[in-house]
């Protein structure tokens, strides 16, 4: 909560409720485009105003996407309502969701780290050239002569 002061009152300004809740101004700006933050006013210079409830809500979404989620997944939550018995439910669908897409970044990051340490131990600095910067060129020419059968997989977030 807010210390007590006439500006409190009346809510805060944007670079106060960045303060306040740990996300950027710009984030900030983003996250109400994106309909997940409505600020609750305007002063009288028409600077937008945020309450204790607005930083709260910023709060839970800086939380929520350090988890990694994307921001349907945020809208989702933020959506919920906690005293709902029926949208306990809907939250725990929604992280069984969110769960398997760390799982299968899991797996994609573990193929990385193998594909990395091969990479690594081409090379262990004594010879004439670097193993490891001809490996990443000839890699480079095998994309491009390789057509693409499917469409690149999206991320997640």
């Amino acid at each position: 909560m807010p210390v007590s002061s006439p500006s409190a009152a009346r809510g805060y300004q944007i670079g106060e409720a960045a303060r306040q809740s740990g996300v950027s101004s710009a984030n900030i700006r983003f996250y109400e485009k994106e309909n997940l933050l409505s600020p609750h006013g305007r002063g009288e210079n028409s600077y937008r105003l945020y309450s204790d409830g607005d930083v709260h809500q910023l709060r839970f979404i800086r939380l929520c996407r350090a988890m990694d989620m994307s921001l349907d997944e945020v809208r989702t939550l933020l959506g919920l309502d906690l005293n709902n018995k029926a949208d306990c439910a809907a939250a725990r669908d929604a992280l069984d969701g969110h769960l398997g897409h760390v799982r299968a970044r899991l797996v994609e990051l573990k193929a990385l780290e193998k594909d990395l340490k091969a990479l690594r131990n081409r090379c262990d600095g004594s010879d004439t050239h670097c193993h490891i910067i001809e490996a990443l060129h000839e890699l480079a020419d095998a994309q491009v002569s390789v057509p693409q059968a499917s469409p690149p997989r999206k991320r997640h977030v």
